[in-house]
């Protein structure tokens, strides 16, 4: 099974872009998106199914705002829209679906950038998300958390994490979620692959052109899984040279 997570920052963007020949070149059975902005009726989903996916999406209520989508390949066996709680589900932010005994939940977490407000909700949020998980291990033990978390977990996954100590992304509130999400026996795939990568980002600013050509990024977006899929983790990827966002997608192979 080969998953990819990409925060596209606007489908139909990205679609003028050259997503869909990408798309063509079948990056993978899976691919979970996050910042769609977009409904499915505004998009060309024809050209989309017409590759072989199956496309679900769950869209904000506010036009053109946050919103995630899973294209499939592989037919899922149930699909559920939002996690239940009310503002999450409002801005769009989760999507789940399940594969046999595996369930994949694709999220966009919020950010806090935009300032204070913001920042709170972002805190309310990923204790929501957090406790909805522990929930859903109850019944589903074999999970996938993928999607555009906001979080850049430890200096190697920042170029500058001195200069950013105080920015939202990389705040020890922020990271301290992130080593308890871990702890509870979860998996950051790419860091379980490859340990020592530096260098290795998936998001760089838009405000200077020169920032990705420098790569002076950072590593927010993630694939998670529960530890007990650990020995069925097969490869874990970064793909910088994809550009259709400010983003770029990463990917994730497990044997089933």
């Amino acid at each position: 099974m080969r998953i990819i997570s990409y925060n596209v920052n606007g489908i139909r963007a990205a679609m003028k872009k050259g997503f869909t020949d990408w798309l063509a070149s079948d990056p993978a059975d899976i691919i979970c998106l996050q910042e769609t902005k977009a409904n499915k009726e505004d998009a060309d989903v024809a050209a989309i199914e017409k590759l072989g996916y199956h496309t679900f999406w769950f869209s904000a209520q506010k036009k053109g705002y946050s919103g995630v989508a899973i294209f499939t390949k592989i037919k899922p066996d149930n699909v559920l829209y939002g996690n239940g709680i009310e503002q999450s589900d409002a801005e769009g932010r989760v999507i789940r679906a399940d594969f046999g005994d595996l369930t994949l939940i694709n999220a966009y977490f919020p950010s806090g950038t935009s300032g204070d407000e913001r920042q709170t909700y972002k805190y309310q949020w990923l204790d929501e998300f957090f406790n909805y998980l522990q929930q859903l291990r109850k019944t589903r033990k074999k999970l996938i958390v993928t999607g555009d978390y906001n979080i850049a977990h430890t200096e190697i996954d920042i170029h500058d994490p001195k200069g950013n100590k105080k920015s939202s992304g990389f705040l020890p509130e922020e990271r301290a979620w992130m080593d308890q999400f871990l702890a509870s026996k979860w998996t950051d795939t790419f860091r379980y692959a490859n340990p020592d990568a530096k260098g290795a980002y998936s998001w760089w600013s838009q405000r200077f052109p020169s920032v990705r050509l420098q790569n002076k990024g950072w590593r927010i977006d993630y694939i998670s899984i529960t530890d007990n899929l650990n020995d069925k983790l097969k490869a874990a990827a970064i793909y910088p040279d994809v550009k259709h966002s400010d983003h770029c997608p990463i990917f994730l192979e497990l044997t089933t």
